[in-house]
């Protein structure tokens, strides 16, 4: 009983002072890899993320607030899409493809208003 006294404080503390459970919540709403393409509008962007082999797309509202209708898509070529569709308050996503060698497009609505990629990373 002693030993959890004195070690769960200092587990919590290790991970609050490494950040490590920052990280896990922030890799949870977003994609991995790098940047590719950011495409702004009205109410909010659409990013497009590109690793290795994978391409990932994220809607952000341009202002987080109350929920509304939210969707994101991404499709490689020759591929179906994959959707993430329905009521949130700051972004829809990350939907994810693989995407080895191949391009991808990728759009995002928020509020009715909508932003879109064409084909990239080809």
């Amino acid at each position: 009983m002693l030993v959890y006294l004195f070690v769960l404080p200092l587990v919590t503390a290790g991970l609050l002072l490494t950040g490590t459970a920052t990280s896990s919540a922030q890799a949870a709403t977003a994609c991995a890899g790098r940047l590719a393409k950011a495409v702004p509008f009205k109410t909010g962007e659409l990013r497009v993320y590109k690793s290795r082999s994978y391409a990932c797309a994220v809607a952000v509202a341009k202002k987080p607030g109350p929920r509304r209708k939210m969707s994101v898509t991404i499709q490689p070529r020759g591929g179906s899409p994959v959707v993430d569709s329905g009521t949130y308050t700051r972004q829809a996503g990350p939907v994810t493809v693989h995407a080895l060698n191949r391009c991808v497009r990728a759009s995002a609505t928020i509020s009715g208003k909508s932003g879109s990629t064409g084909w990239i990373l080809c």
